[in-house]
């Protein structure tokens, strides 16, 4: 199998010069950490920003931490700025060391795939009535490391709620002072809910979380298991059983429960990654139809409303109707390396048996001279690099 050319980062990474001065202190430290030569000078500096990273955390700095991310150099700095942060969160996370207890303030990721075939569209509600339901499920087939103390929040939210710019103001009330009855502890602030609109005859994806918070002996990690265990199928029955509404189709795909960065970070990826599968699999449909096989190119542009402000596309098309393509623009979130995105459409579009796979060398831009999204097809490019899956 030909390798797969690498991909220019078509992200826009700022100038270190325009970022703050904790970000710049921040940044620095991961620099060092990354360019050490011995272990020993990195952990020094390892110590030195999970340091920073927590006093900015119980500082309540959740608009500077946002920042920090959105305006990282590189993307090196950003992946390894995102672990501190996560591993920082942990430390925080804890009120006194010396305690016996630990908080763990979990999330778990849900894609929803809803649609109706006619008629008007709809709204998923985003409350869940029977949580209980859910968590019994949970406790009966050993999630969380086998934790039963713990409890779910009723409502399903978005990213957004427990993204980076939110993390100081949920770690104010989670830490868990040592005299608490840990069998009376239930989630003490509420989340909003975020309804899912879909449209008639249209696929809607949609990424939601089940907030969760659950208490365990200190230095357990009741989320190290990111693997979706038994209690997958049942749960996922649940939900669509709970959120089903007559005459829409609902697919629930859950992933496991996860500390809050790193729920938010694959869930993300999970739910792009369902999209593309969905996209991928209504355009190959159509194309084979109507004309044969498509041909497939994978590009990188330059996209100011994309995060990041850059983004890879796949593009479909045939010769045999020059006026039908397929685009799918792909989004690259904070901690993705473009070779690893890039990787997936590949590997999508080869499962679903397209011999004619290329990756065009280049960065390109958001649109053509019509002023349309910019797809390409293959007898528009002279250098482009072809794949052929036998």
């Amino acid at each position: 199998m030909p390798e797969i050319p690498a991909l220019p980062d078509p992200r826009v990474f700022p100038d270190v010069a325009s970022a703050s001065g904790p970000a710049r202190a921040i940044y620095e430290l991961a620099e060092r950490a990354l360019s050490a030569e011995i272990g020993q000078q990195a952990d020094t500096h390892e110590r030195e920003l999970r340091t920073r990273l927590v006093a900015l955390l119980l500082q309540g700095e959740g608009d500077e931490l946002d920042r920090m991310f959105t305006e990282a150099p590189s993307i090196s700095v950003s992946r390894h700025v995102w672990r501190a942060l996560d591993a920082a969160w942990r430390d925080a996370a804890r009120a006194d060391a010396s305690s016996s207890l630990e908080t763990t303030v979990f999330a778990l990721p849900i894609v929803l795939v809803a649609g109706r075939e006619g008629g008007d569209g709809g709204v998923l509600p985003a409350i869940l009535e029977h949580v209980a339901a859910l968590a019994a499920i949970l406790r009966d087939h050993g999630a969380l490391g086998g934790n039963a103390n713990f409890a779910l929040s009723g409502a399903l939210i978005g990213a957004d709620a427990i993204d980076i710019a939110r993390l100081p103001e949920i770690l104010a009330w989670c830490r868990l002072p040592d005299t608490r009855d840990a069998g009376s502890q239930v989630l003490p602030h509420a989340f909003s809910p975020a309804p899912m609109a879909f449209s008639a005859g249209v696929e809607a994806v949609h990424l939601r979380f089940i907030a969760g918070l659950a208490i365990a002996k200190a230095g357990a990690d009741l989320t190290a298991d990111a693997r979706v265990g038994k209690w997958g199928i049942p749960l996922a029955r649940e939900l669509t059983a709970q959120l089903s509404s007559a005459g829409t189709s609902l697919l629930a795909l859950p992933r496991a429960p996860r500390r809050l960065l790193p729920a938010v970070a694959e869930g993300r990826t999970a739910g792009r990654d369902v999209a593309a599968q969905i996209f991928a699999s209504n355009a190959l449909r159509k194309f084979r139809s109507a004309v044969g096989e498509p041909s497939a190119v994978i590009s990188a542009h330059r996209a100011p409303d994309a995060p990041g402000g850059g983004e890879l596309r796949l593009s479909l098309s045939s010769p045999f109707d020059p006026k039908a393509a397929e685009g799918f623009r792909c989004p690259l979130f904070p901690t993705e390396r473009v070779s690893d995105v890039a990787s997936m459409l590949t590997t999508l579009m080869r499962d679903c048996r397209l011999t004619d796979i290329r990756v065009l060398d280049g960065l390109h831009a958001d649109r053509g001279e019509s002023g349309a999204t910019l797809l390409f097809k293959p007898e528009t490019i002279a250098d482009a690099t072809r794949f052929r899956v036998h």
